[in-house]
């Protein structure tokens, strides 16, 4: 019996090995969106979605000011969110057709956003040089991708 069981085991390991796959590899793609006609125009659009969001969620300030401890750190956790997240959307929502000079600056803006945010997470202040240097990067393509965008 174990010999019948381990020639089946061997029969369907060859054959799904051998099995054409019935889609084209999609292996690396992160685009998770719908494909438009108009890529560049669909990106733009989640750029300007997660540009605000960012900016609403990191000036906010606490709701009962600077003694509001609890308060501070919603507000921290949402800046967080919205930086990680974004970066995220971003990518997910970058289609396969966006002009590449555009996608490249997405593609740098989203993953600073999400370098920005992690850091963030684990304590490390503005203030930090690579973390200062990592939000000018995140401005310089802000400004690139907008221009871009126009």
């Amino acid at each position: 019996m174990a010999l019948v069981v381990a020639l089946v085991a061997t029969g369907l390991a060859v054959w799904a090995l051998m099995k054409q796959p019935s889609e084209p590899s999609t292996e690396g793609q992160v685009f998770t969106g719908t494909t438009t006609d108009d890529p560049k125009g669909s990106i733009c659009e989640s750029f300007n979605v997660i540009r605000n969001g960012v900016q609403i969620n990191t000036n906010l300030q606490p709701p009962g000011g600077s003694e509001d401890i609890a308060g501070a750190m919603a507000v921290a956790a949402n800046a967080r969110l919205a930086l990680y997240d974004g970066g995220q959307y971003l990518l997910a929502r970058l289609q396969p057709g966006t002009p590449p000079e555009l996608a490249d600056a997405v593609r740098k803006f989203a993953n600073n956003l999400m370098d920005i945010g992690a850091r963030s997470t684990s304590g490390i202040p503005n203030s930090d040089p690579a973390q200062a240097a990592r939000l000018k990067e995140a401005d310089a393509a802000n400004a690139k991708i907008t221009e871009l965008c126009k």
